[in-house]
């Protein structure tokens, strides 16, 4: 019997979770080892039980589902993605990946399907980093075999520890056996929604993802002198917002406009000591740089640093530019983007090799295992919002191709 996405299944268990944690504005608030987050856990974990798939949690509370192999000493094909979300977020960022991974093992199941080498499911945790940093979390622990301890003093809004939320969340499903981050793979697999425009725009079902960005996060800060507003004239200024100003319009004008792959965002900003009287002392800012190349973050951070000390200069302000955080760019091995493109063509699904943008968790698992990426259309390219939007087709063609793709791996 051939295997088959069931399109009413999958599509019912989307909005069974999208019911956890959701918001007036049709999106969802389930951020990583939340009380929303736990709820959807042991959602998966008891339609796992149901079905059979051998349960299990490491020490990052990723949460993993085995359809067992004939040859139990293989290592798994593992398929999945995240189910914590931002606080504003999404019904399908994440979700969609888990969920059709889940659908995967159930139409193996529901045909009969013996494969050599069970096939795996992992919920990954704290990927979207929006409650506690760093992000991709459970990915990193899993790659790097452990939990680093300084990850387990990173605290919530409310002052509650990693630490504290890894405990609970364990805790909260205490008939799964725990273990350390980092058991043995064969490969991975993800889907994903695109979070960006380019798949709907050319009416593309399924992006073949050839590789990830790199990121550098950095912290900037421009020191200047206090003074007063109304009685301090231009010439007796050490004005640090004048300077990140000065600064930002230049990176705005030429960084992205002169490099069609490179990605500039400056997403947040402060004044102290904030009075609206008073020329501020300290202006900070985030930036966030993303290259598909080393060599092109490297030239585009010194670009970085020379526009920020020129404006720091010319205002007489002093500039630091700390590092916060970088991923190194990820390329997929071309056999393993050859497959999902052969798993779309089984599917009937018009397809595209395509770069994403955005980190993932396979990310951090392309560094231990084989490993590929597929991505359906999102309308409007938007994410990271509640109006994050799906259609159902694209969801079941998604489904299907990820099914194919690993039929294809397995054998």
């Amino acid at each position: 019997m051939t295997p088959k996405i069931d399109a009413a299944r999958l599509l019912a268990r989307l909005d069974a979770f999208a019911a956890i944690g959701a918001t007036p504005k049709g999106g969802v608030n389930r951020q990583a080892l939340s009380p929303e987050d736990r709820q959807a856990r042991a959602l998966l974990a008891e339609l796992a039980a149901a079905r059979g798939f051998a349960l299990r949690q490491d020490t990052a509370c990723n949460l993993f589902a085995r359809r067992a192999g004939t040859d139990a000493n293989l290592p798994p094909l593992l398929i999945g993605s995240h189910l914590d979300s931002q606080p504003t977020g999404g019904r399908f960022d994440g979700a969609l990946g888990v969920l059709a991974a889940f659908e995967v093992l159930e139409a193996l199941d529901d045909a009969g399907v013996s494969t050599t080498r069970p096939v795996e499911l992992v919920s990954w945790t704290n990927e979207e980093g929006s409650r506690f940093q760093p992000g991709a979390l459970g990915s990193r622990a899993f790659a790097e075999g452990g939990l680093r301890p300084e990850w387990l003093q990173a605290q919530d809004a409310a002052g509650t520890t990693l630490e504290v939320g890894l405990r609970d969340t364990l805790a909260a499903l205490p008939g799964v056996a725990v273990e350390q981050p980092g058991h043995p793979i064969a490969a991975y697999l993800e889907l994903h929604i695109e979070q960006g425009p380019v798949l709907e725009q050319e009416g593309i079902a399924i992006g073949a993802v050839t590789g990830i960005q790199g990121t550098r996060w950095y912290d900037v800060t421009y020191r200047g002198a206090a003074a007063h507003a109304g009685t301090t004239p231009l010439a007796f200024r050490r004005d640090p917002m004048a300077a990140a100003s000065l600064a930002l319009a230049e990176l705005f004008a030429s960084i992205m406009p002169g490099d069609e792959d490179v990605r500039l965002t400056v997403g947040r900003i402060a004044a102290s000591p904030g009075s609206i009287n008073a020329v501020p002392a300290e202006v900070r800012f985030s930036v966030d740089l993303r290259h598909p190349t080393v060599r092109g973050l490297s030239a585009h951070e010194a670009r970085l640093r020379a526009v920020l000390e020129d404006a720091a200069r010319d205002h007489g302000c002093t500039v630091t530019v700390d590092p916060m955080m970088e991923m190194a760019p990820v390329a997929f091995p071309e056999d393993m983007v050859d497959l999902v493109e052969e798993g779309a063509r089984l599917a009937g699904a018009s397809h595209r090799r395509i770069l994403s943008g955005a980190f993932h968790d396979a990310t951090f698992i392309a560094g231990v295992a084989p490993s590929a990426m597929l991505f359906s259309p999102c309308r409007d390219g938007v994410s990271h919002n509640e109006s994050e939007h799906v259609e159902p087709d694209d969801i079941v063609r998604a489904a299907e191709v990820l099914l194919s793709t690993c039929i294809l791996w397995l054998k």
